[in-house]
């Protein structure tokens, strides 16, 4: 088969909800790391064979083809054609691997892979129409599984229970990864993928965005430990859980023969593509498994692996997922995950390729794991191996 390599990945900084790129429509934040990737690499636009684009919440700024709206907006032609995906969580991680399995079948050379979401503007939920009484799960699944609905927040106690973790253990994760995004930060360890982009300021001036809105200077255990539970007697908060951001990224994945052509210089080689389901109610838990499936696929041992990044959706997350392949926790999310740099949805997924492959080529490392959870029990695994 085919190889498939990854020449440029870049992301913006994260913004808060309502924050500083609260002004930006997601389609337009959206095109301007599609024009990122195209200035970066020098490509003539009209080569690029199709945008695959994650967004989760479809509606509003981001319905009617938001991912062909993005393309209309950027530098690329009208001519380059783009699909949009929602895996949940992991929809621009499936976009990598859709473009990757693409390149790999020989019937395309150069594919993006992107995704963008504006969780400002359009509001985690919005596409279920909230109060109106509409249901995306109908009685025969709700049946079946013997619950009353499918809920992340349900899910993410449900595995601090089975895990036997505890309110501290999880105050204390989510305090190392504001940490380590601090020191990432202050190292110019985002340099390289960030891409800059114009805001507005309340008192009209304007400046460029450059770094993650979200990571809090002065966290603390105490500040941690103050915040409210979301549900009594649980153990998740919004201190322990990812943080509602704004925010676009993308990929570009191509063939070796478009190295050739293009004269493009590979960042990585893609290594292994899995997609695994299982419980939709604990629903968060996948990313175990889809490990265990993507390692033996591989031919690797978790050992092997330089650097893994575990989309921090909530803390017991990567914490489970450490406990059960016994990967070492230095090598988890260097720079800091979700729940400091924040959790796009539709974008996650290629903004955590970016922060993995500049991450292991600072460090001159070969092999990175990223891993999402994603809504419905679903888990996506992508291996890459640095260049």
């Amino acid at each position: 088969m085919a190889e498939a390599y990854i020449v440029e990945a870049v992301r913006t900084a994260g913004g808060r909800r309502n924050g500083r790129l609260a002004g930006w429509h997601p389609v337009d934040l959206g095109a301007q790391v599609l024009n990122a990737i195209v200035d970066r690499t020098g490509i003539d636009p009209a080569a690029v064979d199709d945008v695959v684009f994650g967004c989760v919440s479809q509606a509003g700024e981001q319905s009617m083809h938001v991912g062909r709206n993005t393309v209309l907006s950027s530098k690329l032609p009208q001519s380059v054609p783009a699909v949009t995906i929602d895996r949940q969580c992991g929809s621009s991680q499936q976009a990598i691997q859709f473009a990757a399995q693409a390149v790999m079948s020989g019937t395309m050379d150069m594919v993006i892979a992107a995704g963008a979401e504006s969780m400002t503007r359009v509001p985690m939920g919005l596409p279920t129409i909230p109060n109106s009484g509409f249901d995306p799960w109908p009685q025969s699944i709700k049946d079946r599984f013997g619950v009353h609905g499918f809920s992340q927040f349900t899910g993410a106690e449900m595995i601090a229970k089975k895990w036997g973790f505890n309110r501290e253990q999880l105050d204390a994760y989510a305090l190392e990864s504001h940490v380590r995004a601090q020191a990432a930060t202050k190292a110019g360890a985002f340099e390289n993928e960030i891409v800059p982009l114009e805001v507005t300021l309340p008192d009209g001036t304007t400046e460029m965005h450059r770094i993650d809105e979200g990571i809090r200077w002065d966290a603390s255990a105490e500040s941690m430990a103050s915040v409210k539970l979301l549900v009594e007697g649980g153990m998740i908060t919004a201190a322990n859980a990812s943080q509602v951001t704004d925010g676009s990224s993308a990929v570009l994945v191509v063939s070796e023969a478009a190295l050739k052509e293009h004269g493009l210089t590979p960042l990585a080689r893609i290594v292994n593509l899995t997609v695994t389901a299982g419980d939709p109610v604990i629903m968060l838990e996948e990313p175990l498994y889809a490990t265990d499936k993507a390692l033996k696929r591989a031919g690797l041992k978790i050992d092997d692996i330089d650097l893994y990044e575990v989309n921090e959706a909530f803390a017991p997350v990567p914490l489970a997922w450490v406990a059960h392949t016994g990967a070492d926790p230095a090598r988890l999310n260097v720079n800091g995950g979700a729940i400091a740099l924040g959790h796009p949805l539709g974008a996650s997924g290629t903004k955590l390729m970016a922060t993995l492959i500049n991450a292991l080529r600072a460090r001159g490392k070969k092999y990175g794991l990223q891993t999402m959870c994603e809504g419905g029990g679903i888990a996506n695994v992508t291996i890459v191996e640095a260049l």
